[in-house]
């Protein structure tokens, strides 16, 4: 996945509060927490701009003595500020501003699947109207950890790549491929051209998820919380599947289900191997 350049000058945007302006340099994302930032370092990203709590003391120091190293500019700041840039959530002393990200082109996806070299066949995650940040940051962090080979979304009523999904991805935003398509159910089609399994995820599904072969080329997709998936998306699909659910609750957030299933696959492949 590529980050998008910026053109644009040391101009600065404001963002105001009840207490304060915050200002922070124009066109960046920012990236908060130690496991976001050092996920950037490892991949040989650097960030322009690295914001650092005063007093946070020598816990910061390797990883703030690296970024400046490959040239980020160190500032330190007052814990309220950044409390105040993040809304409250946990940044532990360090923001990083960096170039956002953007999510790839369908005919990198094709292009991808045709040159098809790996022994393990495709496994693919299509996320349809998952539109919550926090949802869509958790399920790149479980398609990385299931050894996904990218995400799918629509152009339309889709999560944006931005800073809270890449804080909740925890690394994953920058390492997993995410393809945006402009009609997802015509995608759908295409991959089943392709030679890819299509297994749509549905409470009334009578099938079991653990009933799906996902051994071989696999699509799994995931509908949105409530309205589940699409109509045109449900009927692209090869097979429909549920997960058995035993208590009263009647379904799971979308993120925890996508991680489920894609551990399902896993494990299948695991013991075809």
């Amino acid at each position: 996945m590529k980050s998008a350049s910026s053109r644009r000058g040391p101009r600065t945007m404001a963002h105001t509060t009840a207490r304060s302006t915050v200002r922070t340099p124009d066109g960046l994302d920012q990236v908060y927490g130690m496991h976001a930032l050092q996920s950037l370092l490892e991949r040989g990203e650097t960030p322009r701009e690295l914001w650092v709590q005063q007093g946070a003391g020598s816990r910061l120091a390797e990883v703030v003595e690296q970024a400046q190293a490959r040239g980020a500019r160190i500032k330190e700041q007052p814990r309220d500020l950044l409390d105040q840039l993040t809304q409250g959530a946990a940044h532990q002393g360090v923001v990083a501003f960096c170039p956002p990200l953007t999510p790839e082109g369908e005919e990198s996806l094709w292009l991808k699947l045709r040159a098809w070299k790996a022994e393990t066949p495709p496994l693919l995650l299509v996320l349809d109207g998952v539109t919550d940040v926090h949802n869509f940051g958790a399920c790149l962090r479980s398609a990385d950890a299931a050894g996904a080979h990218g995400v799918i979304v629509a152009k339309d009523k889709a999560a944006p790549l931005n800073a809270t999904v890449r804080k909740v991805a925890c690394g994953a935003a920058e390492v997993v491929p995410v393809y945006q398509v402009t009609n997802l159910s015509r995608t759908l089609a295409k991959l089943k051209d392709a030679g890819v399994w299509i297994t749509g995820t549905a409470g009334e599904a009578d099938a079991s998820i653990y009933a799906i072969d996902m051994t071989g080329p696999t699509a799994l997709v995931m509908g949105a919380e409530g309205k589940g998936m699409r109509r045109l998306t449900r009927e692209a699909c090869d097979n429909l599947a549920k997960l058995p659910m035993a208590g009263q609750v009647s379904s799971l957030n979308v993120s925890v289900a996508t991680g489920i299933c894609l551990f399902e696959a896993v494990r299948q492949r695991q013991l075809a191997s």
